[in-house]
């Protein structure tokens, strides 16, 4: 298979990697940032076309990846002839190459959550446009998709997304006095920063309502989270009937990747897309059932951002797109101390409360995101600010 990666060499683009390794996949193209020290490994394993690099490094890559062509413009990576693309680009960076390789009629493997927290509407049209394909790599999506083949969505009463709880579902009680480091330990996924710090808000799992909410056209009140410490069971659904069908996968991202590796050719039609796909036995991952497993509802007093996520995706338009900017600023200041713990939920909430009503079209998604980074930006730098600080 012929695979290309947006995203190389975060941590969704080296697991992709990985994956290709042990199957063997032709990687044609590869997206970078800034690090070109691991992404000239990447070239010299895995010998790409093509790769794109910040703009401002074009030159000082040119010099030092020597065989591959290098370019600044990672929509031209996107759209490169491949068999899967590997959407794997953070934050509204990862729009416009998504956008780029749906509406040039690729399979698209997401793992950029922004796509259908704030834009889904605007992904949906320019698949339709160009004919381009989408399977969700997150392992709670993916888990979805994989339980609700052969259902009809008219026979689904809801769909449950699990979160792990973070660090802090047990405790302390007050959780003013958190650090980030404390908060940097989750007890189960090895992640980024950002996405570690949400998840211990439980903000991450909001966005993944909003996601599944997005990619399966089912409205927020019937798409639900619970609370399931051992994170063996990703995605839960609950059929009109009763029935309750669960997906298990030992905590390991290479999985879900493989599935979606071997399923968005085929737009993940049926499980025959993957039947023949080779069993990879990454350690740890042949886990044993014979465990307790539990669930607990989610404490929306505790974990205020995961409400807030819902409140965003209730008003629609550009309240998640802002909500989310006023997330990434507020994580990036509470890592670098300037904040507390507890002020994230506050400079999200006030952020969200001040979110303009405004219709969800490219120009508007760019012009909320920079203002609601913006007042972020000073509820974060103003101490004691008006609903920011108690």
């Amino acid at each position: 298979m012929r695979i290309s990666v947006l995203g190389s060499t975060g941590s969704i683009g080296t697991q992709t990697l990985d994956v290709a390794r042990v199957r063997g996949d032709r990687v044609t193209a590869l997206a970078a940032g800034s690090n070109l020290d691991l992404l000239e490994a990447q070239v010299r394993e895995f010998r790409p076309d093509v790769v794109s690099v910040h703009p401002a490094r074009v030159a000082e890559a040119r010099a030092r990846l020597t065989g591959v062509r290098v370019t600044g413009d990672v929509e031209e990576i996107a759209v490169q002839d491949a068999d899967v693309v590997v959407g794997a680009i953070p934050g509204l960076a990862g729009l416009a190459p998504a956008r780029a390789a749906l509406e040039a009629g690729r399979a698209l493997a997401l793992a950029t959550k922004e796509a259908m927290v704030v834009a889904s509407t605007l992904v949906w049209d320019a698949a339709a446009r160009g004919g381009g394909r989408i399977v969700p790599i997150d392992s709670e999506h993916t888990s979805l998709y994989q339980l609700l083949i052969g259902e009809d969505l008219a026979d689904v009463e809801e769909l449950i997304v699990t979160a792990s709880g973070g660090p802090f579902r047990t405790g302390p009680a007050d959780l003013s006095g958190v650090t980030a480091a404390e908060a940097l330990r989750h007890p189960t996924w090895a992640m980024g920063r950002r996405i570690t710090i949400d998840s211990s808000t439980l903000f991450n799992k909001g966005l993944e309502v909003l996601e599944a909410s997005a990619l399966y056209g089912l409205p927020l009140s019937r798409v639900k989270v619970l609370v399931h410490p051992q994170s063996v069971v990703h995605g839960l659904v609950r059929m009109r009937g009763g029935n309750v069908k669960a997906h298990f996968s030992a905590p390991d991202m290479r999985l879900p990747i493989v599935y979606a590796l071997g399923a968005a050719p085929h737009g993940m039609t049926r499980p025959g897309d993957v039947r023949a796909a080779p069993r990879l036995d990454w350690p740890g991952s042949d886990f044993s059932l014979a465990r307790p497993l539990e669930f607990f509802e989610p404490d929306f007093g505790r974990f205020p951002c995961l409400g807030l996520a819902y409140r965003a995706g209730e008003r629609g338009g550009v309240a998640p797109a802002a909500l989310n900017a006023a997330d990434e600023i507020a994580v990036e200041a509470f890592l670098e101390g300037r904040i507390g713990y507890l002020d994230i939920a506050r400079i999200n909430e006030a952020v969200l409360e001040e979110t303009p009503d405004a219709p969800l079209g490219w120009d508007d998604l760019r012009e909320a995101d920079t203002w609601a980074r913006a007042r972020a930006a000073e509820l974060a730098g103003a101490p004691r600010a008006a609903g920011v600080t108690s």
